[in-house]
């Protein structure tokens, strides 16, 4: 099934190799089961304000720079979009109802997968969209030995957030890959979307409620519906995979 889905990624793609040096992972939902949190913290905080955001909707925004959350969300129930200063001004109540929340904990089975990971000899990168400097803090402490500080993306190193594919394409650069040297994985739709177009082959592990087609309608090369199933599944994965070869 994996040798098949590479395949057609690559015919897709028009690339000719399959050879990953690098898996870049989200960080939100993936390296951390902090959803719930994120998606109590926009709704309460978001009310302040008079706008609506259920925790549920929350999870369709995931992956985007909280900034330009909100300036869809005021541009929808304001008939405006909110200006740099208000959306920021926002979004630090939003960091500040976030900060209130029980710790997130690590995904289950998050650390394993990245032993097996680099244990074959690939990098590990995150590319996130959150601004949470509480948890971007935490990251280096928690997978000390296999997440660099000079291997984050973070939206505060990029100019447009996921679903654009800027984030993705700044992670490739930092380890200096094409796309077709890269796997990422995601959990989100706008990030699953970010990830296809910038042609990567893109691992979706459904750690939410949403439906598994949505993530499917992006573009996921492969869904798996936890972190541990993608670990216990992460050998099938061919690590060099040619078209000419078949």
């Amino acid at each position: 099934m994996f040798e098949k889905e590479v395949r057609r990624y690559l015919k897709s793609n028009g690339f000719e190799t399959f050879c990953p040096k690098a898996v870049l992972f989200d960080m939100d939902g993936v390296l951390y089961d902090s959803m719930p949190n994120h998606a109590v913290s926009w709704h309460q905080s978001m009310a302040t304000f008079n706008l609506k955001m259920t925790p549920e909707e929350a999870y369709f925004y995931e992956g985007m720079r909280g900034v330009e959350t909100i300036k869809l969300l005021t541009k929808k129930q304001w008939g405006r979009e909110a200006s740099d200063e208000e959306a920021s001004r926002m979004y630090e109540q939003k960091s500040h109802c976030f900060k209130q929340c029980s710790p997130a904990p690590i995904m289950r089975g998050v650390h394993a997968l990245m032993e097996k990971i680099k244990a074959c000899g690939l990098k590990i990168v995150v590319v996130t969209g959150s601004g949470q400097k509480s948890l971007l803090e935490k990251l280096c402490l928690d997978f000390k030995g296999l997440i660099h500080p000079n291997l984050i993306v973070s939206s505060f190193d990029v100019k447009n957030g996921k679903p654009n594919p800027e984030p993705y394409l700044l992670g490739l650069q930092k380890v200096g890959i094409p796309p077709y040297e890269g796997i990422v994985v995601e959990n989100a739709p706008l990030g699953i979307r970010a990830a296809v177009g910038a042609k990567v082959f893109t691992v979706a592990v459904n750690t939410g409620p949403l439906a598994d087609a949505l993530l499917q309608e992006e573009g996921a090369n492969l869904i798996f519906p936890t972190m541990e199933a993608f670990k216990d599944e992460w050998e099938k994965i061919p690590l060099h995979y040619t078209l000419h070869a078949e």
